[in-house]
């Protein structure tokens, strides 16, 4: 019997999350000819407006709907996706906060290999899957050979593949409520309280169409002016990477990433920022990137759509004038 590739979808509010569309072009990669189905979690009207969005992409979709879901623990759902998951399949998961925390255990559960924040699939080698990793934030590619025979849970570097948004027949829903529960709710040690959510400042930029955002390039706090400057000119807002409000000058707020905000701008300028997977998994939506960065093994340039290698100190005055001139 064929392997079957499930997917974990995240979602929020009744939106599936980038990532959906993302793990299907990995799946592909990964077994070009196996069944892929969606996997959504969670409780009520937010859970079936997910899935309904899922059915455009998905030709399967199984959900999971219990008012004890209504926000995810990875404690519980690891202990309900085996009920449901036969034996042998592989399990794609975003390699986000949520599915680092999901996927360890989950692997364990269901006796399978386990493979982390994979960024690429080369084919198959000696009969295992060809996988690359990235080490010491981005500056080494591994090569990784990952058993997948009898399964596998791999978590999927948000960003890296580009998302597989094609369309076909609406998929079928399939409520696997009452095979996940028909044990109850496994034990757990942890409980939800409260969602707080980040703070907004004079400047919403989780809503800014060009953002231009800044790293440990620019080198001192008063450079920043040249950045706002340019911000100005080409009618964006400024964002920047942990370091920069690490060191105090710029406030929370600005900041992108997994530990910061989530921006789905049109356009995003990454001005000195090496573009480790923290700070990418924040920018969602597929926008067009610019990276401009004096080192050119950055990680960043994986992921841009224009790489230009200078130091920005001597590339944004540069920048500033010719958009400057051009717009008269």
């Amino acid at each position: 019997m064929a392997q079957t590739v499930f997917t974990y979808i995240l979602h929020k509010d009744g939106k599936i999350d980038d990532t959906a569309f993302e793990l299907i072009s990995a799946a592909k990669k990964i077994l070009p000819d196996a069944p892929v189905i969606a996997i959504a979690v969670g409780s009520g009207s937010e859970l079936e407006a997910a899935c309904n969005e899922l059915s455009a992409s998905y030709p399967e979709i199984w959900k999971i709907d219990d008012e004890a879901l209504s926000y995810p623990n990875a404690e519980i759902i690891r202990g309900l996706l085996p009920r449901i998951i036969p034996q042998g399949s592989i399990v794609l998961v975003p390699h986000e906060h949520f599915g680092m925390d999901l996927s360890p255990g989950l692997s364990i559960k269901l006796d399978t290999s386990f493979l982390p924040d994979a960024v690429d699939f080369q084919g198959m080698e000696d009969g295992k899957l060809k996988a690359i990793r990235e080490e010491y934030s981005g500056q080494v590619s591994t090569h990784v050979l990952c058993d997948i025979a009898q399964g596998s849970v791999i978590t999927i570097r948000p960003g890296v593949f580009k998302a597989d948004e094609s369309k076909g027949e609406s998929g079928t829903v399939v409520d696997k409520t009452a095979d996940a529960l028909k044990e109850g709710l496994p034990g757990q040690s942890r409980r939800f309280l409260e969602v707080v959510e980040a703070e907004v400042g004079d400047v919403d930029i989780t809503k800014s169409e060009i953002l231009i955002s800044v790293g440990r390039g620019i080198e001192d706090e008063e450079n920043l002016e040249m950045v706002n400057e340019l911000a100005e000119t080409m009618g964006g807002d400024v964002s920047c990477s942990r370091p920069i409000v690490d060191a105090k000058w710029m406030e929370k707020s600005r900041q992108v990433g997994t530990s910061g905000q989530t921006v789905k701008p049109k356009v995003y300028l990454a001005l000195g920022i090496s573009g480790s997977f923290q700070h990418m998994g924040g920018v969602k939506g597929a926008p067009y990137v610019i990276a401009v960065n004096k080192n050119p093994k950055a990680p960043i340039f994986q992921q841009a759509d224009v790489g230009v290698v200078a130091d920005i100190l001597e590339f944004i005055p540069m920048l500033t004038d010719k958009v400057k001139e051009i717009k008269g």
